[in-house]
């Protein structure tokens, strides 16, 4: 009974061994391009501290629910997913700041203040990184973890709106956000408007991508308003935090704002589009 019993704990710290390096290699690769952006740098430098503390608690949640459906780990009960989002979490600042030292973005001579921020900032994507590795880079989930990625319709809203944050990360805090906007006119915002629309509805019914959802007697009217409509105004409020935590709402008119969501808000609903393909 002990020889098995200290072959089942070997067999579990070598899996949670594996996990977690999984992990690292998913922060890694999910982070890496915004762990090379100089906007993110700076960022990290001058961001409001309240503003940066608040997108980190927001993390939180976001890996606690994404460890439900997605995590590094298959996981039972809430104290494991609370487990897995603090592990991800942790995971993805080690990576960050090992990253952003190696490549010479923070140096012993900094003072506090901007190293942590610097780092904190590049844990986001880098925690979530590392809490998609298991579906990302892991075997194939087993068929009662795919029953219960399709459990509930907020669910569905939930995986939308990572996949809204995720994507829209990756491209809020760069300048060219700003400059597009800049350059719209009225009628290119009503454009690109309907373009996310159709965009995203056509991705997620149409062109047969993995967890593409199935219309099943459901109509159009009822598909687009549940989902389409749905997803994209989730990726428009991700877009308007976005701009808020990063600083890109000062001075700018609402007709400014509203084309600057927009702008962003395409982005977010090709994440929202294609969450099922990340989650």
């Amino acid at each position: 009974m002990d020889t098995t019993r200290q072959r089942a704990i070997i067999h579990n710290e070598e899996h949670f061994a594996r996990a977690l390096a999984r992990a690292a290699a998913g922060a890694v690769i999910f982070a890496f391009p915004l762990l090379m952006t100089m906007e993110m740098w700076e960022l990290g430098f001058y961001m409001n501290r309240f503003r940066l503390a608040l997108f980190l608690v927001v993390t939180l949640p976001v890996l606690f629910g994404l460890s439900y459906f997605a995590g590094f780990e298959a996981t039972f009960r809430w104290q494991d997913d609370l487990v897995d989002a603090l592990t991800a979490f942790g995971v993805g600042f080690i990576a960050s700041t090992v990253l952003l030292f190696v490549f010479g973005i923070i140096t012993v001579d900094q003072p506090l203040p901007e190293i942590v921020g610097k780092v904190a900032l590049q844990s986001v994507p880098a925690s979530i990184g590392a809490m998609l590795a298991r579906k990302q880079l892991g075997q194939q989930d087993p068929p009662d973890e795919e029953r219960r990625q399709r459990s509930s319709y907020p669910g569905e809203l939930f995986l939308m709106a990572v996949g809204a944050l995720f994507v829209g990360f990756n491209v809020a805090p760069t300048e060219e956000m700003v400059l597009i906007a800049y350059k719209m006119s009225p009628w290119h915002t009503v454009a690109l408007a309907f373009l996310s629309l159709g965009v995203l509805h056509i991705f997620v019914y149409a062109v047969g991508f993995a967890g593409q959802e199935s219309p099943g007697d459901a109509t159009f009217r009822q598909i687009f308003l549940r989902f389409t409509i749905a997803g994209y105004g989730i990726a428009l409020l991700i877009s308007l935090y976005l701009l808020w935590t990063f600083e890109r709402m000062a001075g700018l008119s609402m007709v400014e704002l509203v084309t600057s969501a927009v702008v962003l808000g395409f982005p977010g609903a090709l994440g929202a589009a294609t969450a099922r393909l990340i989650v």
